[in-house]
C-alpha cells in the first residue's frame, strides 16, 4: 500500500530497511501498550528502540537476537546470553515485506515460556493444546 504523497506525515506510517527509531516508535508503543511487556524493535540498517514500563529506555538499540533474526529471517524463541535480557526467554520475529524480505525485527520477553503452562491451565487442557499448536505453526 502506498501513501498519498500529499500527506502531512501524520496520517501515514511507512517503514523500510532504513527506518529510524523515530519511525519505529509508534509500532513499539502500540505493541507495548497491548502486551504490557518489554519490547525491542529495529530496522535492518538502523538501530531502534527498547521500551519497558511505558518508557523508551534506549533509542539506539540492537540486540543479538534481533540481529540473528534479521540474518535468518525466522522467528526465534531463545534465552540471550548477553544484553539487557540475558537469561530471560524472548521471542523475536522478522518484519517482512510482501515478498518475504526481512526489513526489521521486533521482539518481546516471552512470558509463555516463563510460565508453567501445564500447572496454570490444568483445568483447561484445550488451552495448552491451542498454545502448543500455535507454537508449532510459528516455527
Amino acid at each position: 500500500m502506498k501513501c498519498n504523497n500529499d500527506t502531512d506525515g501524520k496520517s501515514c506510517l511507512q517503514i523500510c530497511e532504513d527506518s529510524t527509531a523515530d519511525d519505529l516508535q509508534p509500532i513499539a508503543e502500540a505493541v507495548h501498550a497491548l502486551l504490557g511487556i518489554p519490547i525491542t524493535i529495529r530496522s535492518r540498517n538502523k538501530r531502534g528502540i527498547r521500551m519497558e514500563r511505558g518508557i523508551v529506555m534506549d533509542r539506539d538499540y540492537t540486540g543479538p537476537i534481533l540481529e540473528e533474526v534479521l540474518k535468518t529471517n525466522k522467528i526465534t524463541h531463545t534465552v540471550p546470553i548477553d544484553g539487557p535480557y540475558k537469561g530471560k526467554a524472548v521471542v523475536v520475529a522478522p518484519i517482512c515485506t510482501s515478498d518475504g524480505n526481512a526489513i526489521g525485527a521486533v521482539g518481546v520477553v516471552d512470558l509463555v515460556a516463563a510460565l508453567d503452562i501445564l500447572s496454570m491451565f490444568k483445568e483447561y487442557p484445550g488451552i495448552f493444546d491451542e498454545v502448543e499448536e500455535s507454537k508449532k505453526r510459528l516455527q
